[in-house]
């Protein structure tokens, strides 16, 4: 395979609010944590442990909007992305890194019964209506022996 992938696809739990970002130019961007876990059963111990893992996930522009206002600490989502790591430096003049997901893609899985948040019906992101079925596939045909 000659080309390269960075892909990333995350469902977890949200750490924190949307914390937004905004510039002169009228772009936004958004920042939350995001909690998934790993359990398992220890085989000296017969106990189960869970490892919790935190990812920073970065929004833009529509997206962070919707993001901060229907998503809340708590919320469960589907996340789609690509791993970003950023360089800067503290205020010892040290070099750091930071690791991001950037996300391209959505999708809200914490139905509105389950939220906490009453602001109505959640829209509609580009993930979902991708995988939705509007029509069945295949002739309409009621000649067939079943």
């Amino acid at each position: 395979m000659s080309g390269t992938l960075n892909k990333v696809m995350l469902i977890g739990h949200l750490g924190d609010k949307v914390k937004m970002h905004y510039f002169d130019d009228k772009n936004c961007i958004g920042r939350f944590p995001l909690a998934t876990n790993e359990t398992y059963t220890s085989k000296q111990t017969n106990e189960r442990i869970t490892n919790t893992e935190w990812h920073n996930i970065v929004v833009r522009n529509k997206a962070a909007e919707i993001c901060e206002k229907y998503l809340s600490k708590g919320d469960k989502v589907y996340i789609e992305g690509r791993i970003k790591t950023r360089k800067w430096q503290d205020d010892k003049g040290n070099d750091r890194y930071s690791t991001e997901i950037h996300c391209t893609d959505f999708t809200f899985l914490t139905t509105k019964n389950e939220s906490s948040n009453t602001l109505g019906t959640q829209p509609s992101t580009k993930q979902q209506t991708k995988n939705q079925v509007s029509e069945p596939i295949g002739d309409n045909n009621d000649d067939l022996p079943f």
